[in-house]
């Protein structure tokens, strides 16, 4: 296992900090179809922020490389896939970019190699769908002349606590020998070890479960706060207040974004209508979290009219656009929906997000991004609408800001509750 060679197959937000772990053990490379994202990795940047750049550049130098050419790869003894796992404008599981990554290993596979899978499915996939499209471009036999397993990624975008390397990784294997190397493959570059899973399935299952729960318990509490709010009752002093309870989970309300939490379910949810099961609380959960952005948008409207300023042409200043704290992301930001429902009042919308990747942004969302630093904004807004808690945002006088008669509206609950006209 010492000489092993391991490929990452996806170098995005899961893939890299994984490569950067490996490469500081094993010969490692890297592997991803976006030509631009290879460039900036091999020159040393990495966009995401996921990866320091001294420990990518230091990784460079000691012998790691990454290419868009699969051929560049091919003498590697083990090809980790860590590709996204999206839904299409349905929101049905689209496995393309799972089956791409899986046509392009089963060409360079040799006998001997060993598959792993770290992308978020529904339990059965990688062995149904995925392993058979390696054996058919490969020409070998899986268990046999190749192995394979399961390792579901643990990632948390922007967490500096709750790293890779420090989070107890699920590992699983189609064969007892599979499961033992792969076991011992992620034992060695982990600090906190590993959870040997009985099966590839239960591996799969065991991911998607973890996102779906948060999901659903995230969809009660947004529940909970439509409610309170009726009532005209802060709903996190009501949090706070729970909390004292030992055994009370402290979950708040808010968007339910990005490529985990609010896209997984959809592939149990799928994979349990195709076996007559109807998924009624992940449903709900998912319906109700996709609504809370128009929610939002709805109750500063609200207050824009019980301040008597008019929503027409209001100008509005849209604090963060990332689909959670301190995280460059903004793939399936729920921000937009908030922007979308104001944009049929008033053209006049700023938003300002210190972290984002503005290239990608703008070119996906055309949206205004304005300065990058919030202490920086001179213009003067009818409504402010912090929607994504960033550091930056934290200790600053947004008050400054407004328009006589005007609101400051904290989706997120982080700001002083002095300032704020609402809270989710």
């Amino acid at each position: 296992m010492d000489n092993s060679k391991v490929c990452i197959v996806g170098l995005g937000y899961v893939g890299l900090p994984l490569a950067m772990l490996f490469a500081s053990h094993y010969k490692t490379f890297g592997y991803d179809t976006n030509i631009r994202r290879v460039k900036a990795i091999m020159s040393g940047i990495d966009e995401t922020g996921q990866v320091d750049n001294k420990i990518l550049k230091q990784n460079i130098k000691n012998g790691f490389r990454c290419s868009s050419n699969a051929l560049k790869i091919q003498p590697s003894d083990v090809y980790i896939i860590a590709v996204p796992t999206p839904v299409d404008t349905a929101n049905r599981p689209d496995l393309t970019p799972l089956k791409k990554a899986s046509e392009t290993v089963g060409r360079i596979l040799k006998p001997g190699n060993t598959v792993i899978y770290e992308s978020t499915v529904y339990p059965g996939l990688t062995e149904d769908i995925c392993l058979p499209i390696i054996e058919k471009y490969s020409n070998l036999k899986r268990d046999k002349d190749f192995f394979a397993g399961y390792s579901p990624e643990r990632v948390n975008p922007g967490d500096k606590v709750h790293t890779l390397e420090n989070t107890v990784k699920i590992t699983s294997g189609a064969t007892p020998e599979a499961a033992d190397f792969i076991d011992q493959l992620y034992n060695s570059v982990l600090s906190s070890g590993t959870h040997r899973a009985s099966s590839i399935k239960v591996a799969e299952a065991a991911k998607i479960i973890e996102n779906a729960q948060r999901d659903v318990n995230i969809a009660f509490m947004n529940e909970a706060a439509k409610i309170f709010n009726a009532l005209n009752i802060d709903t996190h002093d009501i949090i706070n207040a729970s909390a004292t309870k030992w055994n009370f989970i402290n979950m708040k309300p808010g968007l339910v974004g990005g490529h985990c939490i609010g896209v997984d379910p959809y592939y149990l949810i799928e994979q349990a209508k195709a076996y007559g099961i109807a998924p009624r609380i992940m449903t709900t959960a998912r319906n109700l979290n996709n609504s809370m952005g128009e929610y939002v948008a709805h109750r500063v409207i609200r207050l824009l009219n019980l301040k008597g300023c008019k929503v027409n042409n209001a100008r509005i200043l849209i604090l963060g656009f990332t689909f959670k704290e301190n995280c460059a992301d903004s793939r399936n930001t729920k921000v937009i929906d908030i922007i979308n429902v104001l944009s049929e009042y008033t053209s006049n919308i700023d938003v300002c997000d210190p972290v984002i990747n503005r290239q990608e942004t703008i070119s996906e969302y055309k949206i205004n991004l304005i300065n990058s630093q919030p202490d920086k904004i001179e213009e003067h807004y009818d409504a402010i609408i912090h929607c994504v808690s960033h550091d930056a945002f934290q200790n600053i006088n947004f008050r400054r800001l407004l328009n006589p008669n005007g609101i400051i509206y904290d989706v997120k609950g982080s700001l002083n509750r002095d300032m704020v006209e609402e809270r989710l």
